[in-house]
Order: structure tokens, then C-alpha cells, then sequence
């Protein structure tokens, strides 16, 4: 406990009034200096919390996911069924993410996050280094806002803006590759979002994004990523930014509430607008909902016993425009314009059901309307998908993690129509890593 200064002065002057002259004065004075520093060290604790907190000048942390397992179809046919770029999608072994985090504050207005990641390629294993994320944050605007700029994960949904450590399951859902693209949808820009005054938590968010890129899937993307995945099969066409209908814009808005006193539950809508790369009329229109409820009892021990059910169903409206090109005789390329319509959801519960292990069972369904040139049935990333998923996971500790998954596949695109895999995932981290959100 610290005593109030004025305290410290009466002690040391009523113990010099006791041992006299006798006592030593220099003692007496390296107390006093000693009892001013430490009273000035409170001050300025109090000073950084009351500018916005205490001011965290960095935190260093890695996280290491990795897999192994098998499955009925081959290493080629998994790239596409299990289409997320961190999912385990490699007979054998899989290093499916290794992610080095920096955060903490930039100064007593602005805090700063940058995620690097890792990882193989499945098929080639040629080493992949990226910079998934790096933006800063205001910790200080007045009214309720705040700002986020730099290059970040789009806060579309659940899943979407979420990091592969915080996934319950192991891999993305199909519906999110389908969208987002196997890494997710993440660009440089903004997010604004406002703290309503409301007796319940609620945040409207708007944001601005570039729209090309590999990570912009639905977007204006890149002819790379159109050669491995195109939308419909349709031909990518070079689009350049020319004015702010060339970028992608965001809306999105997160209600909290308590329902009793162990149960809170999250709902969220989600919508997206921006070009595409099938011409200079081609635009997408992406709109979601997304729901999580949690049960945590007052008994709990090390976080157990809990229920979370979490749930995303969203729609993608592909307006593409129309293409002709005769440059080649023997292939001419003539597509009118359509509007190609695609939908999904997932839904998954977990319980943790005793201290460390929790066991959980997902769903999840993915269609679409409109024909992909070759016929939808044989585009992977538009047929229509049916999973299901139990898992069993066990946490020795809040640093790892083991999980056991099972997956039954049914898609029109494969041969026997059906697949079956079973992946083990190991995870590890140390150091220390930013409270993740609700």
C-alpha cells in the first residue's frame, strides 16, 4: 500500500523528532527521495490510465497449427474440398499456419497490431510467408468511434475476420471459401465504427477496402487466383481503379445482450458491395447474418463447463457482365450478362463438458442458382455442398491444443459424389496474445 505524500513527510519528520540529533540525516533525506519517487511512479500510472489505459508498448506472441490425417480423395481433389488456405488438406501432414502477432501501443491515442504468417503449400511444398495483417486502432476519439486503418481482415460475419487459431474446427467453412477466397477477405483500407449509447451493446461499422488482390475473391481479385478458382468459370477481365465505385465498401452491425444471467448471445448483420472482374459492369453484392449464443454457468472451473452455439448464413448476388472475344478461331467467348446467386450456411455447437475437453458437431450447406460455364454440378465452388463435422478437442492448457475431426463430404463435383477425412490437429503458443473479441 502507498502512503499519501503528506503522510510520508509527518513519519519522517516525527522520526527525527524522536531520535534527535543523534540520528543520521542523510538516512533520513535517502528516505524522502526514495518516497518522492515512488509517489511520482503512482502518478504517472495514473496519468497513462487516465489518457486510455495503461500504455502496453508491445506483445510478442506465435501460434503453430498443424495436422495430419487422411482422406478417400487424393491431394488434388482436397485442394478444392477443402478449399481454405489454412484448412488440412494434404494426405499426411500439414503445416496449416504459423503466425507471429505484435501489439500493444503506438502511444496514449493509437494502438498497433501486425500478424505474420507461415505456412507450406500442400502440393508444392514450397515455403509461404505473408503479412496477413498490420493497422492500427484509435483508443480515443470522442462520441463513440473509432478508427481502423492499414491492411486487415474484412469484419464480415463470424468467421471471416477471425484468425485459424480462433476457429473451434480445423478448417474454414465452405461457404466462407466459396466467398472469401481460400486466405479469407483482407485488403488495405478503413473501418469507422460508432458505440451507440444504448443500454445493451451495439456498434455500427462502415468501411472502405481496395477491391483487387488474391484476397478479394469475389471482387475485382487478380487473373492468378481467377486461374485456379474463376467465379461461374467466366474469363477474369483487367479492371483498374478509376473512381470510388472501384473500391469495396462494408456495413455491418453487432448487437450484445444478456438474455439471463449465464447466457449472452451476439447477433450481427453483414453486407458488402464493390466490382467484379468480369467487365466494366460486373458488380457483387455479398449479405449475411451471423448469431452466437453462449452459456456460462457461475460454477465454472478453468472456463468449464460452457455451450456455445454459433451460426452464419449468408447470399452472394455475381452480376456478370458480358464478354465476347473471337481473337481466338477456335475458341470464341460469347456471354451474356447473368446474375449468378449463391447461398450457404453453418451451424455448430460445442460443449465443454469437463475441464480441458469439449466435443462439438457442425453442419453446413452450400448452393447456387445459374449455370457456371461447364454447368454448375461440375464447378467445385458452386455446386451444391453438404458437411458434417463432429469433433473432439482437449486443452492441457490455455497455450495448446489437440483436436480430432471428422469430416463426410456429399458434392456434385466428385466422382463417388461423397469423401470422407479425418484430420489431428496439435496446436501450441507462448507469449503473450491480445484478448480476442466476443
Amino acid at each position: 500500500m502507498r502512503l499519501p505524500l503528506s503522510s510520508l513527510l509527518i513519519i519522517l519528520l516525527f522520526s527525527g523528532a524522536v531520535y534527535g540529533a543523534d540520528s543520521d540525516a542523510e538516512s533520513r533525506i535517502k528516505a524522502l527521495e526514495e518516497a518522492l519517487s515512488d509517489q511520482q511512479k503512482t502518478i504517472n500510472e495514473l496519468k497513462a490510465q487516465k489518457e486510455g489505459g495503461r500504455l502496453r508498448l508491445i506483445d510478442i506472441s506465435l501460434d503453430a497449427l498443424f495436422s495430419a490425417g487422411g482422406s478417400t480423395e487424393g491431394d488434388e481433389s482436397l485442394q478444392s474440398l477443402q478449399g481454405g488456405g489454412h484448412d488440412p488438406r494434404k494426405r499426411g501432414f500439414t503445416v496449416q499456419n504459423v503466425e507471429l502477432s505484435l501489439s500493444g501501443a503506438v502511444d496514449p491515442y493509437l494502438k498497433g497490431e501486425a500478424h505474420i504468417i507461415y505456412f507450406l503449400d500442400p502440393l508444392e511444398g514450397e515455403t509461404v510467408v505473408e503479412l496477413e495483417e498490420a493497422f492500427m486502432t484509435t483508443t480515443s476519439l470522442p462520441y463513440g468511434l473509432q478508427l481502423e486503418a492499414g491492411q486487415f481482415f474484412t469484419e464480415f460475419g463470424r468467421i471471416n475476420p477471425q484468425h485459424p487459431h480462433q476457429w473451434h474446427w480445423q478448417d474454414q467453412p465452405v461457404i466462407n471459401t466459396r466467398f472469401f477466397g481460400p486466405d479469407g477477405m483482407r485488403g488495405p483500407g478503413f473501418r469507422l465504427g460508432w458505440l451507440a449509447p444504448l443500454p445493451w451493446y451495439s456498434e455500427f461499422h462502415v468501411g472502405m477496402q481496395n477491391a483487387n488482390g488474391e484476397t478479394m475473391a469475389s471482387f475485382l481479385a487478380n487473373d492468378e487466383l481467377f486461374g485456379e478458382r474463376p467465379i461461374g468459370n467466366r474469363p477474369f477481365v483487367q479492371r483498374d481503379v478509376d473512381t470510388m465505385k472501384d473500391l469495396v465498401y462494408l456495413a455491418r452491425l453487432d448487437n450484445s445482450l444478456d438474455l439471463t444471467q449465464n447466457v449472452t448471445a451476439k447477433v450481427g448483420l453483414s453486407g458488402l458491395y464493390g466490382p467484379n472482374a468480369t467487365g466494366e459492369a460486373g458488380e457483387t453484392g455479398i449479405y449475411g447474418a451471423d448469431l452466437v449464443i453462449k452459456w456460462r454457468p457461475g460454477y465454472q472451473e478453468r472456463g468449464w463447463p460452457f455451450i456455445i452455439w454459433e451460426s452464419e448464413v449468408m447470399r452472394r448476388d455475381y452480376k456478370a457482365d458480358a464478354v465476347y472475344d473471337d481473337s481466338d478461331p477456335a475458341n470464341v467467348i460469347d456471354l451474356k450478362k447473368e446474375t449468378l446467386r449463391d447461398w450457404g450456411l453453418y451451424t455448430q455447437l460445442l460443449y465443454g463438458f469437463s475441464p480441458g475437453w469439449a466435443a462439438g458437431l457442425r453442419y453446413e450447406y452450400a448452393t447456387g442458382s445459374r449455370d457456371s460455364v461447364g454447368g454448375r454440378d461440375n464447378d467445385p465452388f458452386r455446386d451444391d455442398r453438404t458437411r458434417i463435422s463432429p469433433l473432439l478437442t482437449w486443452m492441457p492448457s490455455e497455450f495448446s491444443r489437440l483436436r480430432v475431426q471428422y469430416n463426410y463430404d456429399r458434392a456434385d463435383h466428385l466422382d463417388d459424389e461423397e469423401a470422407h477425412s479425418v484430420w489431428l490437429g496439435v496446436e501450441f503458443m507462448y507469449g503473450a496474445h491480445a484478448a480476442h473479441a466476443f
